[in-house]
């Protein structure tokens, strides 16, 4: 048996780590990773290492996907053999070269050849063991020959700048002594390839690590005596058959890869106007919002894009009651209201998941986190005890569990965010004016979101909401299991609680509950958060923690003679201050309000010749903080920059490198107090909660619309056979809710437009960077396949249209 866990990794930097599985050659990690993509990658890696407490883990293996492949396997499960991992396998960043082929006439007026490689530098080279110190050998390698040379180390860093020029005689003269090896009718050129080879030199015994070659054979050079390119590194290709693939076993994935090229903003205005003034048309069906989920195969996928669209301009309430109220209608039974997966369930889910994250951590994270470490059995099904076990005390520790977790969210309704409120308030409305004989019917139209959809999952999968780090242990799952279900049919208000039980012992546990007090909590809990009237929760300003982690950051240097050394640290981010800690728990050991944040920017690499670095500006220094990886460097950049964006002071320019040895490394001044030399980044919109770029939606619903255009035009089929005659639907019609087709007909045809219009300027785009762009540019390395590919799609589509 092994104890595995897995990585998820951008070429060879690790973002992700699943938790450890133990004892099992069949390890179910059950884990979603969401992150944005902050840089350019190949591979997207996937590893399964095998724990040891006392050596270094050891890697079973490893799945590789290329970038341009992902689309291929998007959002399907799918099984990957895993693959041997060996250094020659491993390989990431590029080389820039160049070749020149010149004639020389020698002291006796013989002609040869002389072939000059000069390696300019590399990038994106990975880190090995926590550092990087490469050198290049370049080789002239013939059937006849080899003959190797090789350029100076570059000391801790995965971007080195050689700019060596290495030259080689490539034909001999005829009177060379050893005919038989190096006569030139003998070595022809064609046959000659120049190998680079890179390797980071090792202090190890185990001898330098290679890095990736690249081979170019000397016929590029037939039409010119020069040429100069990019390449991507490629493994070593040393011929040795590896092990069978089946047998190191495979690894389940389901990958969700998008790539959006996003134009500016003018480009989107008519869609996106459409789309916001959906909820004023009538009927609602008949608005583009709606129209998208009718279209999309599933309601989920158009229910995130319109959510933060519609959020983002303050739109979300009013479309939603719009939806909610058309569905209630149609809805002949109180009791299954909004109970179905319908476009209106899934836009409340996508609301709540976003307004109310943070909501969710107050209410719920402390008792979640104390249920966590106490680790008390709470089983009640007489099957499942363990030996030694006590069913009363088992019920006993549960029922305070659930007292505590009812108690917590039925007090909090004052927390519960405005936007949730109003939201729950139209459906209250609707609800009520529906089914004006069901009394209960104005509180379970809102319970069966808060509960059902939003505390009941929290608390049964906390990692999901990010109330806890990982998934829980297997006891602590069963425990947060039955408190869900409690706290689940609580919040209900069904007629006959215990019969709504399958489990008997449910039933039985259950009749703790049955006092008339917890229904009056309820009652009196979404009675709160459904009124208009609620008093504003801004009144109570408590520190909302945003982000914390471990980072490593450098000594600020306020003693004049302290060491500047680096230091890993608790880092903590709330919408008052950002702090740092030896520990977690510990007392701050450096505090800086948020209104001392001048700057946040990326710090460039050349300052300490680390990765992933960034820098926090102040007002009299700068704090400069190495994160773990890329995407995790991109979260704290992105939500400190948002917390800071109102600052009065905020700098217009800075630094991009740190002040060393008396002066600044990017402008040379040699005043530490000098302005900065590159204008901030950073434009983000000034909301903690929630960073939306509106563009960047709209273009997702573009996309969507172009994806679903056949059904696009099917519906607009079915509005004209309905407007023709009422007679029967045809059935590949009747999928589609359409109850004015002629409202419909017209915002389709806008849809359809507007849709046209985007696909005109993204076929023109790539047009016009197809044009522009270069095999073996530095965008473009040779050896770039999803470049190639790229290349066949556009010489067919322009074949195809001349």
């Amino acid at each position: 048996m092994r104890d595995c866990y897995c990585t998820v990794n951008l070429d060879q930097e690790e973002v992700f780590r699943t938790k450890i599985v133990e004892k099992s050659l069949c390890p179910f990690y059950g884990e979603d990773f969401y992150c944005e993509i902050p840089r350019s990658f190949r591979h997207l890696s996937f590893y399964i290492f095998d724990r040891d407490v006392f050596r270094r883990d050891s890697i079973i293996g490893k799945v590789a996907i290329q970038k341009e492949d992902l689309q291929s396997y998007h959002n399907r499960d799918t099984w990957f053999q895993l693959q041997h991992v060996d250094a020659d396998s491993e390989v990431q960043g590029k080389v820039h070269l160049e070749l020149r082929l010149s004639e020389v006439i020698t002291d006796t007026g013989v002609v040869c050849h002389k072939l000059a490689a000069r390696i300019f530098e590399c990038q994106g080279l990975p880190i090995v063991n926590g550092q990087c110190d490469p050198y290049a050998t370049v080789t002239l390698a013939g059937p006849f020959r080899s003959e190797a040379k090789k350029t100076k180390v570059k000391k801790k860093t995965n971007n080195p700048h050689f700019d060596e020029v290495f030259y080689f005689e490539v034909t001999r003269p005829c009177s060379y002594s050893k005919k038989s090896h190096f006569d030139f009718e003998e070595e022809d050129v064609d046959k000659l390839e120049i190998r680079v080879d890179l390797w980071n030199a090792s202090n190890l015994k185990f001898g330098d690590e290679f890095l990736g070659e690249l081979r170019i054979p000397l016929k590029v050079l037939r039409h010119s005596s020069s040429y100069e390119a990019w390449y991507f590194l490629q493994p070593r290709d040393n011929g040795s058959k590896s092990l069978k693939p089946d047998d190191l076993g495979s690894l389940r994935l389901n990958v969700v890869y998008t790539e959006d090229h996003v134009f500016s903003s003018e480009y989107y205005s008519p869609l996106r106007d459409l789309l916001l003034k959906s909820a004023d048309v009538e009927p609602v069906s008949a608005s583009a919002a709606h129209i998208l989920g009718e279209v999309c195969r599933d309601k989920q996928e158009a229910a995130i894009p319109l959510v933060r669209l519609l959020l983002h301009y303050g739109r979300v309430v009013p479309f939603i009651s719009a939806i909610a109220s058309a569905e209630v209608k149609r809805t002949q039974d109180p009791n299954t209201i909004f109970r179905g997966n319908s476009l209106t369930s899934k836009c409340i889910d996508e609301t709540m998941k976003l307004a109310g994250m943070h909501y969710l951590h107050v209410t719920l994270k402390p008792t979640i986190e104390e249920i966590c470490q106490s680790h008390k059995s709470c089983e009640i099904d007489p099957v499942k005890l363990k030996d030694g076990e006590n069913l009363e005390n088992n019920m006993e520790s549960l029922r305070q569990y659930v007292d505590r977790i009812f108690t917590v969210i039925t007090k909090s309704g004052v927390s519960c965010p405005t936007v949730m409120c109003d939201i729950f308030f139209s459906l209250r409305e609707a609800a009520a004016k529906r089914f004006q004989d069901d009394l209960d019917v104005r509180y379970t139209a809102v319970s069966s979101f808060i509960f059902l959809r939003f505390f009941a999952p929290a608390i049964l999968s906390p990692n999901l909401f990010q109330l806890t780090p990982h998934h829980t242990d297997p006891q602590t799952s069963r425990t947060l299991t039955l408190i869900s279900k409690t706290i689940q049919t609580l919040g209900s208000l069904s007629k006959s609680k215990s019969a709504s039980f399958k489990e008997s012992y449910m039933a039985t546990f259950y009749e703790f509950f049955n006092e008339q007090k917890y229904a009056d909590a309820v009652k009196n809990f979404l009675d709160l958060i459904s009124s208009s009237g609620r008093r504003d929760p801004k009144s109570i300003e408590q520190p909302i923690l945003l982000k914390e982690g471990f980072m490593i950051k450098r000594a600020q240097g306020r003693k004049r003679f302290g060491m500047k050394n680096f230091k890993k640290r608790w880092f903590r981010l709330t919408n008052h201050e950002f702090t740092y800690q030896k520990s977690k728990g510990d007392q701050p050991l450096c505090s800086i309000p948020i209104e001392n944040i001048l700057a946040v920017e990326r710090l460039e690499e050349e300052s300490f010749r680390m990765k992933n670095m960034f820098q926090v500006i102040q007002p009299e220094r700068a704090l400069y903080i190495q994160a773990n990886n890329c995407v995790e460097a991109k979260d704290w950049i992105d939500i400190l920059t948002k917390v800071s964006q109102c600052n009065q002071k905020r700098l217009t320019v800075y630094h991009p490198s740190a002040y060393l040895n008396g002066h600044w490394l990017c402008c040379r001044a040699s005043s530490d107090t000098a302005a900065g030399c590159t204008p901030c980044t950073g434009g983000l919109p000034a909301n903690i909660q929630l960073d939306i770029d509106g563009d960047r939606e709209t273009e997702r619903i573009y996309s969507l619309f172009n994806l679903y255009m056949g059904k696009l035009e099917k519906m607009q089929e079915a509005c004209g056979s309905k407007s023709v005659y009422d007679g029967p639907e045809q059935e590949e019609y009747s999928t589609f809710i359409i109850d004015d087709p002629q409202e419909t007909y017209k915002t389709l045809k806008q849809v359809i437009a507007g849709v046209g219009t985007l696909e005109q300027e993204h076929a023109q785009y790539r047009r016009d960077k197809f044009k522009k762009t270069r095999y073996g540019s530095q965008e473009h390395p040779i050896g770039d396949k999803s470049f190639q590919n790229y290349i066949r799609q556009q010489s067919e589509i322009s074949t195809h249209s001349i």
